[in-house]
């Protein structure tokens, strides 16, 4: 599950957080390596996904 919204981000603790990033950030990295491979992804949308999730968890990281 790549997708996480603001909603549930708020109510994580801090550790929750850091645990969440890192299991986005090797989703991530096994679907750039997909897409090296030049394979198609199982879902299209999982890339974008991934990394609009990561940045909104930098975002409430950072407050």
């Amino acid at each position: 599950m790549s997708y996480v919204s603001n909603r549930d981000i708020a109510s994580m603790s801090t550790e929750a957080r850091e645990a969440r990033m890192l299991e986005l950030q090797e989703e991530l990295l096994q679907l750039r390596a997909e897409q090296a491979l030049g394979g198609t992804p199982s879902n299209i949308g999982a890339y974008k996904a991934t990394r609009r999730s990561i940045a909104r968890l930098k975002t409430h990281m950072k407050e």
